[in-house]
């Protein structure tokens, strides 16, 4: 093979493989004070987000504890701007035990509401049905 053969595959290779880098890096950090209304709670909670616009998949990793009782449910909510209430717009299954991971492919309205800032993510509790820690996910 020449040279300009074997740079020209190497480039070609870079470029497939390269796909998961271009997500937008995004996080949340949840706490009682940001609930609406507010929950007194010594919980806290980080969310790390990787959002690839191509394919419109979310993938997150949200960690967190403190929680007065164990998580009941967890959710991304929107589309609502900080101190507005919104209803679920994609659930986080298994959030019972920190860390929980997962992903899901948005519609073309939820990426929309996400990149525009209009996200949070809720996690609720038996004392706190309505949400104990909440966080707008942000760039």
């Amino acid at each position: 093979m020449t040279k300009t053969m074997l740079v020209t595959l190497a480039f070609g290779a870079a470029v497939a493989f390269a796909g998961p880098a271009f997500a937008d890096k995004m996080k949340a950090t949840l706490d009682g004070k940001s609930e609406v209304p507010p929950v007194t709670s010594a919980a806290t909670g980080t969310a790390e987000l990787d959002y690839d616009a191509a394919s419109k998949k979310l993938s997150w990793k949200v960690t967190y504890s403190g929680l007065s009782g164990p998580a009941t449910a967890a959710h991304f909510h929107g589309p609502a701007e900080p101190g507005k209430n919104a209803g679920v717009a994609v659930a986080i299954p298994n959030a019972g035990t920190s860390p929980v991971s997962g992903s899901a492919t948005l519609t073309d309205a939820q990426a929309a509401d996400l990149v525009a800032g209009k996200y949070y993510i809720n996690i609720h509790t038996a004392a706190n049905p309505g949400g104990e820690i909440r966080g707008q996910v942000t760039k």
